[in-house]
């Protein structure tokens, strides 16, 4: 028994690159990306979703893109993530970080121009826990003297 598939899920299906990778983590708030570099031609899929399935602002896609571009690498890797936590933007930015840790771990010369750019420094900055007696973890209830 055979089964049909529509147009969509067939422009779903990526196939995965296979053979010789470098790897890396990337991380940003509570967001973790595993990242493969394949040489390859420039496709980037995240989660087995094409780049563009996965985020729809162009803005973050370019964020993602920036170490490549950094690099003049944007044609050469196949790119594979696996990303978990967070948000979108968390996510797109430790992406980006992981990319740029495997370009470094690729190539060593590309390591100063990433380092200039700060992709190489991992953003430690994460959301600040609530305290008791506050609303948030600095707001307090509205003050009132009488």
């Amino acid at each position: 028994m055979t089964t049909k598939t529509t147009k969509k899920e067939d422009e779903k299906k990526i196939a995965t690159p296979s053979g010789r990778y470098d790897y890396a983590n990337g991380k940003r708030k509570s967001a973790v990306a595993k990242v493969r570099l394949y040489k390859g031609k420039g496709v980037i899929t995240i989660n087995d979703r094409a780049i563009d399935d996965y985020f729809a602002l162009k803005t973050l896609i370019a964020r993602i893109n920036s170490p490549l571009k950094i690099t003049g690498t944007t044609k050469t890797f196949d790119i594979t993530v696996k990303v978990v936590g967070g948000g979108n933007t968390a996510q797109a930015e430790a992406i980006r970080h992981g990319i740029a840790k495997a370009l470094v771990e690729i190539d060593s010369t590309n390591k100063p121009s990433l380092k200039k750019a700060g992709l190489l420094t991992r953003d430690s900055r994460v959301k600040e826990r609530k305290k008791f007696g506050l609303k948030r973890a600095r707001k307090a209830p509205q003050f009132s003297k009488r």
